[in-house]
């Protein structure tokens, strides 16, 4: 049993008959009442985000986790098919599982967690960012810069992402996959 003050990202719960990963915490100290921590919660299972607010010292049922690199195989349309780097046994995971599915390229080393009392894949981490090449987008206009003017681009994926105007079809881009979103233009 763990308590709030041992609440973490990347924390495995379980919490109202389900398996819940910890996106996103905040320790509240209000000057009137007592302390809280608010939370975001995302099920292993459904891919449900939910919000929950425990109290400060409330115990909560943690799930202990292994880590393991584990390389994208390829998407079958229902599932995701994952090989364990050490062992070379595969795993299949629902969408649900994956935080970022349309930036997962074949061949992609990714960290898988497993609950340790059935092993059993709870739900798969992305690395912080990824590099993508620009398969169409629209071209930009000369001298429509002086505002943070965005565009939509298509990456080899099929994922859509916002990008600056500069940024055409061919160009190799960093996109930060916790938000999905473009960080900066690699150059070759």
């Amino acid at each position: 049993m763990a308590t709030t003050s041992d609440i973490r990202n990347g924390l495995c719960i379980r919490y109202n008959h389900d398996i819940f990963k910890i996106v996103e915490f905040l320790h509240v100290k209000p000057g009137k009442g007592p302390a809280f921590v608010r939370t975001k919660l995302k099920s292993v299972t459904t891919g449900k985000v939910i919000e929950n607010t425990f109290s400060a010292g409330h115990k909560i049922d943690d799930v202990r986790v292994e880590t393991h690199k584990f390389q994208y195989l390829y998407n079958d349309g229902e599932f995701y098919h994952f090989m364990n780097q050490e062992d070379y046994t595969q795993i299949r995971l629902t969408e649900a599982a994956l935080d970022m599915p349309g930036l997962l390229k074949e061949g992609d080393v990714v960290t898988v967690l497993i609950n340790t009392e059935d092993n059993e894949p709870l739900s798969v981490e992305m690395p912080p960012h990824v590099v993508m090449e620009v398969t169409q987008t629209e071209p930009g206009v000369k001298g429509n810069t002086a505002t943070n003017a965005t565009k939509p681009a298509t990456v080899e994926t099929g994922h859509e992402v916002n990008v600056p105007l500069f940024i055409n079809e061919g160009d190799k881009i960093k996109i930060e996959t916790e938000k999905g979103t473009y960080k900066e233009r690699i150059k070759d």
